[in-house]
């Protein structure tokens, strides 16, 4: 019996957009909306960590949902019958609400931190990044096709949640920050 999982369509570099239609695995909607996969399973190793903060695990899980409501927006051409919602605006403002309870319970400073100290801290850095590369993959599609603001400003604070979430896993952990220039 044939697997589900192959067919053997993408076998001449294109793909299809919800729609049908074939498109690059080169073009620039498909870099967008992979690189926000890549993000989201970054997202998924650090919510496998052990070292969260309160409210992290679930604060990530909502995250990788969004992030899943958004590659299916970025996946969708404007002619295909199917479209998504409208990106919630609640999830910008919880996310906004999590950095600053977050952001309230660290030292102040005012220095660029290095990456790093304790791993899960790691790890939100390297999804941090990868986010932040989604985010300008993001911003590429919107100069060439029509992307719902809100997806743009979810990406921008998720990346900044997770500085902050990189942050508190090293004060919770008791894991001394590292400076730039220390």
């Amino acid at each position: 019996m044939k697997s589900t999982v192959y067919t053997r369509t993408g076998d001449d570099g294109t793909t299809s957009l919800v729609g049908g239609t074939r498109v690059s695995k080169t073009s620039t909607r498909l870099e967008a909306y992979g690189t926000v996969d890549e993000a989201n399973s970054w997202l998924g190793l650090l919510e496998s960590s052990g070292s969260l903060p309160d409210g992290a695990h679930t604060t990530l899980s909502l995250a990788m949902n969004h992030m899943f409501d958004i590659g299916s927006a970025l996946a969708t051409e404007a002619e295909s019958q199917w479209q998504p919602a409208p990106f919630p605006p609640e999830a910008i403002a919880e996310i906004e609400a999590e950095i600053d309870r977050l952001d309230a319970t660290l030292p102040r400073h005012n220095r660029f931190t290095l990456p790093g100290g304790h791993p899960d801290s790691a790890k939100a850095n390297i999804a941090r990044t990868v986010v932040r590369r989604a985010e300008r993959r993001i911003l590429a599609l919107a100069a060439e096709a029509d992307i719902d603001p809100g997806i743009i400003r979810y990406v921008n604070r998720l990346s900044d949640y997770l500085y902050i979430l990189s942050r508190a896993i090293n004060v919770g952990t008791a894991t001394p920050e590292r400076f730039w220039g220390e």
